[in-house]
Formats: structure tokens, sequence, C-alpha cells
């Protein structure tokens, strides 16, 4: 290609421009310098580096096969932008030095078909002083390094280098990459196995300290499954959901857990208590939290476990707090429990009807219970309750998994 004369501002202008070329590659010099050590270098020179030389001059495709001899390149030639495609289809090229202007593809074009079908390729772009500013845009749209005509063999040679440096470094950055992702994957998988692993003894813990608690009264025994489940039955009515239906859970299968505390003679006592023995049953609420409140897995379970006898008129213990300032867990398990104490068997009574439970629920509504809650659990079909119960009877032991017990998956998610 012949140059053309210019003006003294065309000059100015490109002078502008091949300074901003110049930076541009030192920039490039300095990144690719702080990543590369001797072993690199020596791979960048290893024997038969392909190289595909681009240009519709034959002296110029000649003249950098020369420079780019064996033993160290072994370089292929292509008259236009057609022909390297076809080249790079055949055969595999670490670099393509392709010239800007050619006729029917061009550089640019080229660059862009390389960057696409082979991106791991080197591609470095062959400009004069008056294409630098096309130059500059090869590069920004891709190209790893840019030479400049007339071509000095040295100055070939170490852009050379610096290219396939660069995609070298390129392609160790995606491995890792890569290599990162799997490995983020698998200590995920790790986790969750981990995680779910931890689920399941802390559910194995909540049902070994139910199972205590029903051993030491054996009586009730079940009592804490079966209240469990209907104060599930009646949260999820009322749209209770992720954390507060945890901590219910937790809190309705633990309620009665200060009652290790008791005194078996007062525990077990067929008859009525005397006023003393009914001041240290009612400690059992303080007992039970001061037991799990430092526990941190079963922290939220302490709010139920102090006010499970509470009532909405404030006639209960330990705090007579009333309406609203029970917690809504807390207000939900009195109607399951005051319902699970009336139709299971007693030590001075038989179990009474779901009907007649049902009615005394109604009609302490607004004194004892909260009406919302009472409202939504007389709406649930009667024979809902007698299939949960007879399924928490047919369960009978806890060797089934809670979630299992609750129709309720993990609890601890």
């Amino acid at each position: 290609m012949r140059f053309r004369l210019r003006s003294d501002s065309e000059r100015f202008t490109s002078k502008l421009a091949a300074r901003e070329l110049l930076y541009l590659q030192q920039m490039t010099t300095q990144l690719v310098t702080r990543a590369t050590d001797n072993s690199a270098r020596e791979q960048v020179h290893r024997i038969g580096t392909r190289v595909l030389v681009v240009d519709d001059e034959p002296a110029v495709s000649k003249l950098l096969s020369t420079m780019l001899a064996p033993p160290t390149f072994c370089c292929a030639v292509a008259a236009s932008g057609e022909e390297a495609l076809l080249a790079l289809q055949r055969e595999p090229f670490d670099a393509v030095i392709s010239d800007l202007q050619m006729p029917g593809i061009s550089g640019l074009d080229l660059l862009s078909e390389v960057r696409r079908q082979h991106p791991h390729v080197a591609f470095l772009v062959a400009t004069g002083l008056d294409d630098v500013r096309v130059g500059i845009q090869a590069m920004k749209l891709g190209g790893d390094d840019y030479l400049v005509k007339p071509f000095q063999e040295d100055v070939v040679i170490v852009s050379l280098q610096r290219a396939l440096e660069k995609k070298r470094l390129e392609r160790e950055v995606e491995n890792y990459r890569r290599h990162l992702e799997e490995m983020v994957a698998e200590r995920t998988c790790e986790l969750r196995v981990a995680l779910q692993q931890i689920e399941r003894s802390y559910e194995d813990t909540l049902e070994a300290l139910g199972a205590a608690i029903d051993l030491r009264d054996s009586e009730t025994a079940g009592h804490s499954r079966r209240v469990c489940r209907y104060s599930v039955e009646i949260a999820r009515m009322m749209g209770v959901s992720g954390g507060p239906l945890r901590s219910l859970i937790m809190g309705a299968y633990l309620h009665d857990i200060g009652k290790l505390g008791v005194p078996d003679g007062i525990l077990l006592k067929s008859g009525p208590l005397s006023l003393d023995e009914w001041k240290l049953m009612k400690r059992h609420v303080q007992t039970g939290y001061d037991l799990v409140k430092g526990i941190p897995f079963l922290a939220e379970a302490v709010e139920i476990i102090l006010t499970h006898h509470e009532r909405y008129d404030g006639s209960g213990y330990p705090q007579g707090l009333r309406g609203e300032q029970i917690p809504l867990g807390a207000r939900i398990f009195a109607v399951a429990d005051t319902f699970d104490a009336m139709t299971s068997d007693r030590p001075y009574r038989r179990a009474l009807p779901f009907e007649t439970a049902r009615d005394t629920i109604r009609r302490e509504s607004g004194r004892l219970f909260d009406p919302h809650v009472a409202d939504v659990f007389l709406n649930i079909p009667a024979e809902v309750w007698l299939i949960i119960a007879r399924h928490q009877r047919q369960i009978g032991t806890f060797s089934s998994g809670l979630g299992e017990v609750l129709g309720a998956g993990p609890v601890f998610t």
C-alpha cells in the first residue's frame, strides 16, 4: 500500500493518534509483564507456534513469513478475509496477523468473525500511520495487539509474543473461573447436605425432648405431638408460615418441658392439688423458659413455653397478659391445648366427645380464647380433627420424623 502526502494538520492529527496508540500499547505491555514469568516466555517461544498472515499484498505476507520463520514459528498466508476464515476452519492457529484495509472482508470484519468463532486465537492488526485511529478501534473491538508499517522484526516478534501471552492468561483465568464455579457448586452441595444433617439432628433432639416429657407423664402420652399438630392446622388456616410457624411448632412441642422439674408426687397425683402444690405446678412455665432460653436452636420456642397458660381476659399465668399482649402463637396454642386436653383420657376422667370440646371453645371465646382464633378453629370441619387425632395416635411412637408427624416437612429450614 502507498502512503499519500499529508498536510501539516493531518500530520498533527496522526501524531496525536499515534501517541494514543502508544499509550495503549504501553498499558497492555505493563499488564502482561506483571503476570509473565520466565517459564511463560519459554512457552510463548515453543516450537511450532502457528501464525496465519492475512494481507492482499503478497510482498507484505512474504516479509512477515520471513520474520516469523521456523522453528519458533510456522506461518501460513491468506490473501483475503474469506481465505483466512476457510484456513481457520481447516486447521488450528495460535495467532492471526491481518491487514485492516483489504477488499471483500475488511480486517475489522475478520476480527469480529475470529472473535466469534475462534475466541482463543490471538489477533494482531497491521496498520499504517494514517490508519492508526482504525488500529485503536480494532484494539477496542477485541484486537490483542497491533503492528505499524513498515514492520521491524523485533517489534513484530515482541508484539506477537505479547498477544500470545495475553491469550494464554485469558485461558488460565477462564479455566480458573470454571474451576472456581465447580468448587463453589461442590461446596454448596456439601453445605446443603451438612445443613440437612444438622436440621435432622435438631429434629431428633426436639423429638427426644418431647418423648421425655410424655414419658414423665404416661397418662398424657402423645399430648405434645397431638397439640402440636392441632396448632399447625389452625395456624395454616390463619395464613401463618415461615419463621412464626416454625416457632409455633417448636413451642407447642416443648410447651410442657418445665414439668421435668415438677416432683412426681405433684405431677402424677390423681386427686386435686393443694394450694401449695398448685403453686409449684404453675412454676413449670418459668422452669421450661429457663431451661430452653440458653439453647440457640430452641430459642424460638421460649415465647410459647412461657406464655402458653396466659388467657385472653388476663386470668392466666405467669404474667397475667391479656388480648394481643399474648403472642399469637400462644393464643393459637391455647385453643389447641384445650381441645386436646378435653378429648384425651385423663387420670380423673375419660375423653370427652369432640363436639363437647368445640362447644366449650365456642362458649369461652372472648374470655379464655382469642375470638378470631376460636372462629378459625370452629370453621374447620370436625372430621379434620378426628382424622388428625386418629393419625397421631396411630403413629404412637417418636420413631417417625417430626416433619412426618406434623405433615409439615422439615421444621428447621
